[in-house]
């Protein structure tokens, strides 16, 4: 394998290499390497090592929606107390995956960063409305055949119907919550969604489209399965269909996004396969 480091670049041989470098950088140096999407690697101009069209598929994560208030001016926000302390789990209405859906209880919010707010000045108080299992998928593909350059990343979220109609009952829901008498003496008005976002399904689809953020919880991107799935990239011990040597541990390898924060099984996918190495798996 070839290896650039600090400016260097040389060779390093051995009878394995595990690649693990997230759900980001795993899938990119694949197909930077020949294996992956055959008509995209010629499309960029990587010579085809190995037909493998799940690499870069099957993209998931878990979209954020913001439920905000403006609080009233008697109400203390400290910057320094804990933000996020508890959180509703339920499954939607009509749904079969269970626990589908989070919202977490934002004590302190503010502006998003990205929009050019500070994380210390206070705009309210914030339900934050999670996705935590979509039908829908994105993907990742190459910007060039340079391995220098970022690739890119399509959510493509609420292309699917069932995913959006989730989350525009979970805004509902938080919107009512929040119009509880239990909030006369905190809140003082709503700030997202706004009230037109709120008249009918498709203004609340285009406020949520337009708002949507990601959870960080990329994963998926080289999805393990049995080699009869033309889309699946490795086996279920990590080791690349078609290929010899090559192994993937990380969050690229989970088939699906779990219904949790992904660090703990990050760890685990990493514990396990570390355990199947040292036994000859």
């Amino acid at each position: 394998m070839v290896v650039e480091s600090g400016g260097e670049v040389f060779t390093v041989e051995a009878k394995e290499i595990i690649l693990s470098a997230g759900a980001v950088g795993s899938p990119q140096i694949l197909m930077l390497s020949g294996l992956g999407p055959a008509d995209h690697l010629n499309e960029v101009g990587i010579p085809v090592v190995k037909n493998a069209p799940g690499v870069g598929q099957n993209l998931r994560d878990h979209p954020l929606a913001y439920i905000s208030w403006k609080t009233k001016p008697a109400h203390e926000l400290d910057p320094n107390d804990p933000r996020l302390q508890f959180a509703l789990r339920y499954t939607a209405e009509g749904s079969e995956f269970k626990n589908d859906m989070i919202v977490y209880m934002n004590t302190f919010a503010t502006e998003r960063v990205n929009r050019g707010g500070n994380r210390m000045d206070p705009t309210g108080i914030r339900m934050i409305l999670g996705l935590d299992l979509e039908v829908g998928s994105g993907e990742l593909k190459l910007a060039s055949s340079d391995p220098h350059a970022e690739p890119i990343l399509d959510y493509n979220y609420f292309e699917e119907e069932f995913d959006l109609s989730r989350m525009r009952d979970g805004v509902r829901m938080c919107v009512t919550l929040g119009e509880n008498e239990s909030w006369n003496d905190i809140i003082e008005s709503r700030i997202d969604p706004p009230d037109d976002a709120l008249e009918s399904d498709d203004a609340l689809t285009a406020w949520l489209k337009r708002e949507v953020t990601t959870g960080h919880h990329i994963s998926c991107t080289a999805k393990m399965g049995p080699a009869t799935d033309p889309m699946a990239v490795v086996s279920q011990i990590g080791k690349v269909h078609g290929l010899e040597g090559l192994r993937v541990a990380d969050a690229s390898i989970m088939p699906d996004c779990v219904r949790s924060n992904i660090n703990v099984t990050v760890m685990m996918i990493g514990e396990r396969i570390a355990d199947m190495i040292i036994h000859g798996e």
